[in-house]
């Protein structure tokens, strides 16, 4: 009996701690302010919501999903990271706040990432600093499958996002669509 009940007390463990890791996600915010008007910031990624490869480095293309081919609440997009369109991420626009400018990102499907869609999220928020200048924030909140790779993976996650809002800020400041081929360029002009 005595064995039996330490078998139990086990089992009761390891389910308190899996459902515990499951729920585990890594978050981190990366800010950057902008030498632009927070229209002009808004309008790149919150208006243009499923034109994000034309200011993300590390996408080959995007492109809008269902009804909507502007931002705005509900509104999908696809991102691709790789030409055969294998290697994506879906993401629905949420909490859209135009007036606050402000929006959430609920990613709902991914294909060969190592992310789990449930528990991973984004917010993005732009701050008017005065006529000429706006803050722009992006926080992220996720998980990786498998979980224990989320620490890992931490760094690399926030150097991408830490690229994408530099290329933000080129492609907000200049019009130019920034690519994986010309980022190195440009990242070069700007101060990290």
């Amino acid at each position: 009996m005595n064995t039996l009940k330490k078998l139990s007390m086990l089992t009761l463990a390891l389910f308190s701690m899996t459902a515990w890791a499951q729920k585990k996600t890594v978050d981190f915010t990366v800010e950057r302010i902008i030498a632009a008007p927070a229209e002009k910031v808004w309008a790149v990624v919150g208006e243009n919501y499923g034109d994000v490869a034309d200011s993300h480095p590390g996408l080959v293309s995007s492109e809008y999903v269902g009804d909507l081919d502007h931002g705005g609440e509900g509104c999908e997009r696809v991102c691709y990271l790789n030409e055969d369109k294998t290697k994506y991420t879906q993401e629905t626009q949420t909490h859209y706040n135009p007036e606050e400018y402000s929006f959430g990102v609920d990613i709902s499907h991914v294909e060969k990432l190592p992310l789990d869609p449930t528990y991973s999220k984004a917010t993005y928020k732009v701050e008017p600093v005065d006529d000429g200048s706006s803050k722009l924030v992006i926080t992220m909140s996720l998980r990786t499958k498998p979980a224990f790779m989320g620490r890992l993976a931490k760094g690399k996650f926030r150097k991408n996002i830490e690229d994408y809002v530099l290329a933000i800020e080129h492609n907000v400041l200049t019009g130019e669509t920034v690519s994986k081929d010309n980022f190195k360029e440009i990242k070069k002009k700007y101060k990290s």
